[in-house]
């Protein structure tokens, strides 16, 4: 426990020194996090709609054996999709929320900063790639 605290204040004096991007920046991936959030959002909705649990008229209907495995199966691949974008959307929020508060670029583990490449590729990335390594092993 106590290298756990030692651990938290040495990082946490590590990210005090880092210098964050200039909010000139930031703001260009802010919005477009925020169109990516919308996006996730409206791919959400029409998931849940061609999803075939979610459909009023299965209730009533008297389907084959065939009929039955097709609408499971088409409710296992949207519940898989659904899961996928619910997962992107936790990410483009918690990178938002990094945005607001100044931490956006800094590695969550080590306090570093997280490499502009890695950046560009996933704006929403909250780890190094170091660190991403590490939690992968």
């Amino acid at each position: 426990m106590a290298k756990s605290k030692k651990r938290q204040a040495r990082v946490a004096k590590q990210v005090r020194q880092v210098v964050t991007f200039p909010a000139k920046v930031l703001e260009p991936i802010g919005h477009f996090l925020k169109r990516e959030e919308r996006r996730l959002e409206k791919r959400r909705k029409e998931i849940a709609e061609a999803d075939p649990f979610e459909d009023i008229r299965r209730l009533s209907d008297n389907a084959a054996a065939d009929a039955d495995a097709a609408e499971q199966f088409g409710h296992e691949r949207a519940k898989a999709m659904r899961d996928q974008v619910d997962r992107k959307l936790i990410q483009i929020r918690k990178a938002l929320t990094r945005i607001k508060i100044g931490q956006y670029a800094i590695c969550e583990k080590c306090g570093q900063m997280i490499d502009t490449d890695r950046l560009m590729v996933m704006p929403e990335a909250t780890l190094c790639i170091k660190c991403e390594k590490k939690k992968a092993k």
